[in-house]
């Protein structure tokens, strides 16, 4: 489905089809045109063969039924993944993905292994909100809101993945509200920027995993034409537009990035006004182990000591290989 042009395609019926068509499709989370028993018979039958909204994808669900991750086929035959989130406190988080595989290589990531074949359209990134949507349809809870988190770096794409954040905060589209959706970035400084100057106020997340430019660079190669410094001063110059509160991501690994001195060097970057770290356990990919419970404990008291805002982030779906790009790259 091109989204753009499903919009054009409205232009030639009354202005009240395209509300209609969009309550349908995000409202009442139909799964095929002929659902929508509003619309004219054979505007509907028009829009199934023209603008099909069925989605192909395989569930998986984990033990404790609180991670479900889907693995969804596109037009061209190549797969994404999506993850449902469901928190004890009633949310529900979708992760998404914004490119095919990833150009990023970063060394802890399964998705970095696929290679980067190509963005997200607008649909395709939407349709990842919309299975779970109607996944949760069947037990009348909502998407509470939604992570770009997934395979795929979203400041390279960043006209489509904009464009479908604005369909998930529409009043007309999901109606998430902006503080309900976060994008995270391996530090595209063009991308920084560029957010800062939008109107929509969603939340920043940035991939640090490490506390110095020699280690990043070795489990991020795009450290090496995005240092650490240069990263910083975008994030200082972003929260000075927004004044808004920038989240820096860290994957615990177990004698890779979780010593003491780590800690000590993460606290020194860390102590500046609307940072905060978010300590993540690892989900095992195949090439590092994750830090012990103990060590992750140990590191975030050091960081707390040393006056830097400091969250924990649980561990979700190891037993559904939930970690991103595990899946596809199986498939």
């Amino acid at each position: 489905m091109d989204f753009t042009q499903f919009h054009v395609f409205f232009e030639k019926e009354p202005k009240y089809r395209l509300k209609q068509a969009m309550e349908g499709l995000f409202r009442e989370l139909a799964s095929n045109w002929q659902e929508a028993g509003y619309l004219p018979a054979a505007l509907r039958q028009k829009l199934d063969k023209e603008f099909p909204i069925g989605i192909i994808a395989e569930t998986f669900v984990s033990k404790d039924e609180n991670t479900i991750k889907a693995l969804i086929t596109l037009e061209d035959g190549f797969k994404i993944e999506t993850v449902l989130m469901r928190h004890e406190n009633g949310r529900n988080t979708v992760c998404i993905s914004s490119q095919v595989g990833c150009a990023m290589n970063c060394a802890f990531c399964a998705t970095g292994k696929l290679g980067f074949k190509r963005n997200l359209t607008i649909w395709e990134i939407i349709e990842q909100v919309l299975f779970f949507a109607r996944y949760l349809k069947q037990s009348g809870e909502k998407i509470s809101g939604v992570v770009f988190m997934g395979m795929g770096e979203p400041f390279l794409n960043y006209k489509n993945v904009m464009e479908s954040i604005r369909i998930l905060n529409d009043e007309d589209g999901f109606n998430i509200g902006a503080r309900h959706i976060s994008v995270s970035t391996s530090g595209i400084i063009d991308g920084i920027e560029k957010l800062s100057r939008e109107e929509i106020q969603i939340n920043l997340a940035i991939s640090l995993h490490a506390p110095d430019n020699g280690l990043r660079s070795k489990l991020m190669p795009i450290n090496k034409t995005h240092p650490l410094e240069k990263i910083l001063n975008a994030v200082d110059n972003y929260i000075r537009e927004t004044h808004r509160r920038v989240m820096f991501e860290y994957v615990m690994i177990k004698d890779v990035n979780d010593s003491e001195e780590c800690a000590k060097k993460l606290a020194g970057l860390m102590k500046r006004r609307l940072y905060l770290v978010n300590l993540i356990s690892y989900n095992p990919t195949g090439i590092f182990e994750a830090s012990s419970t103990q060590k992750i404990k140990e590191f975030k008291e050091i960081l707390e000591k040393e006056g830097v805002a400091v969250t924990q982030r649980y561990r979700f779906g190891q037993d559904i290989e939930g970690a991103c790009g595990q899946l596809a790259a199986k498939n």
